[in-house]
């Protein structure tokens, strides 16, 4: 079932989304060659408890840290451990907070130092991907409408989307529905956009094939031939007119 959110609902979803859509950006300015990513994790963990709130993802079904932050061919769930980035790396940046009875929820991929021209595209390409696809995001139209804006614009720079992961609603659980894939297939639901839905599009871009696999940890996400995966995402409310980011972009 869907769930629209009251005015009120919204005012907390707005709170939670300032929180987490800040969490992520102390996370982006940390990312730099020797930084750990449990350094990451335990920063933005600080943050999170320093504003009332507690982290989406920690323990959520049995994940054992605060943030995702995965690297490279690491597409999502990455686990944060003494890990230290390098330059050149690509780190996907995975909040959540809860707060007032709502989450927010938000992610980001961020160069450390200088990268590659060919990593810095997908990164650029992959954030202008949910844009293109938040245009669509307006009271009347249709899921996949999202879902074939952000597959067009990605799949036209010659890139590929994940299948097995898709953005989703959010509220007072992580993960509501309506699902939000990044393609479209011939039988997927085509649930109308209405006032007061709150659903996180999240494109997971590949500069390969779309095919990924699970590591030993039972978590980590990684493409299946090795290349480079980005990952940009924040929280819409669909209104009666222009959709409101409740995560503020970066």
């Amino acid at each position: 079932m869907i769930i629209l959110k009251s005015s009120q609902e919204i005012d907390l979803m707005r709170r939670a989304g300032k929180i987490t859509a800040a969490a992520r950006a102390l996370a982006g300015e940390m990312v730099r060659p020797g930084v750990t990513t449990r350094e990451i994790d335990q920063a933005v963990a600080h943050f999170i408890k320093k504003q009332g709130a507690v982290p989406s993802f920690l323990h959520y079904g049995g994940y054992p840290a605060n943030v995702c932050i995965s690297i490279n061919d690491e597409v999502i769930h990455g686990i944060p451990s003494r890990r230290a980035l390098r330059e050149g790396d690509i780190v996907s940046i995975d909040v959540g907070a809860f707060i007032g009875g709502f989450h927010g929820d938000c992610a980001a991929t961020f160069p450390c130092g200088k990268v590659s021209a060919e990593a810095m595209r997908l990164i650029e390409v992959t954030r202008q991907s949910f844009f293109e696809g938040l245009k669509q995001a307006r009271q009347g139209r249709r899921v996949p409408d999202i879902s074939a804006a952000v597959q067009r614009y990605a799949e036209a720079a010659g890139y590929s989307l994940v299948r097995e992961y898709v953005g989703h609603g959010v509220g007072r659980k992580m993960h509501e529905e309506p699902e939000v894939p990044n393609y479209v297939e011939p039988e997927q639901k085509r649930p109308r956009l209405l006032k007061g839905m709150t659903i996180a599009v999240e494109p997971m871009v590949n500069a390969g094939t779309a095919d990924v696999t699970v590591m030993g940890d039972g978590w980590t996400v990684k493409t299946a031939d090795g290349s480079l995966s980005a990952h940009y995402e924040n929280t819409i409310l669909i209104t009666d007119g222009e959709p409101e980011l409740l995560t503020d972009p970066i």
